[in-house]
């Protein structure tokens, strides 16, 4: 499901910029309105020392799944992520209706998560969270 919405993200690479049509690069200058907005400190997930086949993800959330459509009242997030749970630079998370965090994040802001890794019913590797933590974009 995340392969299908990510593949519309790039495109458009054949168009040459003004730039690199003058052979050419020009500098940008940068001024305080142009900087990132800071973010909130994510505290990080841990996983507990006896649970076998726990891991842990961190990152910036791509893709929310609000309403499960099996019923069971969960939220599954696409994360880009260094630890890549599920493809490269990706990690999903499946976050049980008890652990919501209320309101849902969304893209936009991080969270991170512990949990162990299992199967989707996609076939994809997902943690299914059993702490998490979420820092909201400013």
């Amino acid at each position: 499901m995340a392969v299908v919405w990510l593949s519309g993200c790039f495109g458009g690479g054949d168009q040459a910029s003004p730039d690199r049509d003058r052979g050419t690069t020009a500098e940008r200058r940068t001024t305080p309105a142009d900087d990132p907005p800071p973010t909130a400190a994510l505290e990080p997930a841990r996983c507990p020392p006896d649970l076998a086949n726990c891991r842990t993800a961190s990152g910036r959330i791509i893709y929310v799944e609000r309403v499960d459509p099996d019923g069971d009242g969960d939220a599954h997030f696409v994360l880009t992520s260094r630890q890549a749970i599920t493809l490269p630079g990706l990690s999903v998370i499946d976050v049980k209706k008890s652990l919501r965090p209320h309101p849902l994040p969304g893209p936009g802001d991080r969270i991170s998560a512990a949990g162990p890794v299992n199967r989707g019913s996609y076939g994809q590797k997902q943690i299914e969270a059993i702490e998490l933590h979420v820092a909201r974009a400013r």
